[in-house]
């Protein structure tokens, strides 16, 4: 009896035993999980904080290369010296003038059309003047009254001035007529005046040639109502040109000034008469700089009695004038208009950009003439953007993005 009820004891105390050993090994296990947990978030916190840092740095790097300009770079071309100075021209007609109606009316007639050529004196039109035409009528008609009024006068002071003598008369009563008879004869040249006003605006009713030459255009047509003068609504009537000799004028640049002088024999070109030449030569000059475009306006005479030149036509103008010097080139798109001047923008051998000032010649379309401020080994900048300043540091790149010193 006492071997069974020992027994329970030995398996409380088993119990009691394993009960006491449990709660502890569970802890043990939550604390390594603890661990494992902390450590994967440490490194998860840390591989966060690595990956921003690199992608700060990467950022930084980047906005310091964008913030860098890019350029491509090119040199100056050389010009070869020419034997003669060229520049453009505008072709004008040597005199033109609008030719417009002194008399009102309605147009009754025109005889000569565009391109018609005439000479100074010929008829050009008639106009239908019923107002002036009755105007004259009446002017006349008071002539015709005042020069019999004033007959009546004399007549009658010659007669008082005889009675005087045989005192028949008052000497008041003869200086009465003899006023009267002086005031008709006013009359009288008055009315004459008149006369002569209005037939020279009737003659004006027939429109004529002042000068020889060409006529360019015809605004009116027959019935067209015309006006008097180029007031209000008044248009000229025809627009007439002298085309013998033509004039030329030349903007010539300021470095240039001192090699143009009167007589200077100078010829024309026109891309429609390849091979031919037209030579004039210069007559005259403004004798001043224009301030804007630094040139000097040149006027060139050229004969044209064939009528080959038309007016308003582009023309090379060929200066017989030796040029020296060497002389560049640079594009239209590598220069900067600044205040200070026309400049390009140079890059040193460390990359920093020296904005230099030109001093600029011919204009030959897509490039000019480089006269002073360039050197032929300096790189300058293609396309440069208007925020350039000096000093810059800049990024050389070929035009297509490929490193490059020049593209050409």
């Amino acid at each position: 009896m006492r071997y069974f009820e020992e027994k329970p004891k030995v398996s409380e105390s088993f119990n009691g035993q394993a009960e006491s050993k449990s709660p502890s090994g569970g802890r043990g296990r939550l604390l390594g999980w603890f661990i494992v947990l902390f450590l994967v978030f440490l490194i998860i916190g840390l591989y966060n904080i690595l990956q921003r840092r690199t992608e700060r740095g990467v950022l930084a790097e980047q906005t310091e290369r964008l913030s860098v300009p890019h350029v491509a770079l090119i040199h100056a071309t050389p010009v070869q010296s020419d034997p003669e100075l060229i520049l453009p021209g505008n072709i004008q007609s040597y005199v033109e003038s609008p030719i417009y109606a002194r008399t009102n009316g309605y147009l009754k007639k025109w005889y000569r059309d565009i391109g018609s050529h005439v000479k100074e004196g010929d008829l050009l039109a008639d106009i239908d003047t019923p107002e002036v035409d009755e105007q004259l009528a009446q002017a006349r008609a008071d002539l015709a009254t005042a020069e019999a009024n004033v007959k009546l006068a004399g007549v009658t002071a010659e007669r008082y001035e005889g009675l005087l003598k045989s005192d028949a008369v008052s000497k008041q009563e003869v200086d009465n007529f003899t006023g009267d008879y002086s005031a008709k004869q006013a009359m009288v040249l008055s009315a004459e005046a008149n006369v002569k006003r209005l037939q020279d605006l009737e003659s004006f009713k027939h429109v004529y040639a002042p000068f020889a030459g060409v006529i360019t255009q015809r605004n009116c047509d027959i019935g067209t109502l015309i006006n008097a003068g180029n007031g209000g609504n008044a248009r000229e009537m025809f627009d007439l040109a002298q085309t013998d000799p033509l004039r030329v004028y030349v903007s010539v640049p300021q470095s240039y000034v001192p090699s143009i002088r009167v007589g200077l024999k100078a010829c024309l070109q026109l891309t429609e008469f390849p091979g031919r030449k037209f030579c004039g030569q210069v007559v005259r000059t403004a004798d001043s700089v224009d301030p804007n475009s630094r040139t000097l306006l040149t006027e060139v005479d050229v004969p044209n009695p064939s009528g080959t030149l038309l007016q308003g036509e582009y023309a090379e103008v060929h200066f017989d004038v030796q040029l020296t010097g060497n002389r560049l080139s640079v594009p239209i798109n590598a220069l900067l208009f600044r205040p200070e001047g026309t400049m390009v923008a140079a890059v040193g051998p460390d990359n920093r950009v020296a904005l230099k000032k030109l001093s600029v010649g011919r204009d030959f379309g897509n490039s000019v003439e480089v006269l002073q401020g360039l050197e032929l080994q300096d790189a300058i900048v293609i396309n440069p953007p208007d925020s350039l300043e000096n000093g810059e540091q800049v990024s050389v790149s070929g035009q297509n993005g490929d490193p490059a010193t020049d593209p050409k």
